[in-house]
């Protein structure tokens, strides 16, 4: 097969520049900038996880006025209980080879560890955020 392609030169004489004196590029770059650090402040204002606390508990701080320390006062004791359950996870497969060799093992080791230890990720997410705040606002 013979394909023939013809182009024509379009008519006109190219682009039209645009009306009015062309933009310094200094000041172009300025403006870049400015918006490039707009965008950084906007991404870390997104980005930072204690920004949402500190909007729902300025929302309900007199009816909770002692929240933030007591969960800086807690934390250490759930982190504990996290390690602790993490320790004897490790501890039972290290003792147990055979552990997860099936599915009824495998379920019973996830009913056992599972369920505990993703809901103290859990707490420790919501605590965490919140004990930290309280640290801030001491210093």
């Amino acid at each position: 097969m013979h394909f023939q392609f013809e182009v024509a030169q379009p008519a006109g004489g190219g682009a039209q520049p645009a009306s009015g004196p062309p933009a310094d590029a200094t000041d172009l770059l300025r403006q870049l900038l400015e918006v490039q650090r707009e965008h950084l402040a906007l991404t870390r204002a997104v980005h930072d996880p204690a920004a949402r606390w500190r909007t729902v508990l300025a929302r309900w701080q007199n009816d909770f006025p002692g929240l933030p320390d007591a969960c800086k006062h807690v934390l250490p004791l759930l982190e504990r209980t996290y390690i602790d359950l993490i320790a004897e996870l490790t501890e039972h497969l290290r003792n147990q080879t055979d552990a997860l060799a099936n599915e009824f093992a495998l379920a019973e080791f996830l009913d056992r560890y599972g369920m505990r230890l993703g809901q103290l990720v859990t707490v420790l997410s919501v605590v965490g955020p919140i004990a930290e705040m309280a640290s801030q606002q001491q210093t």
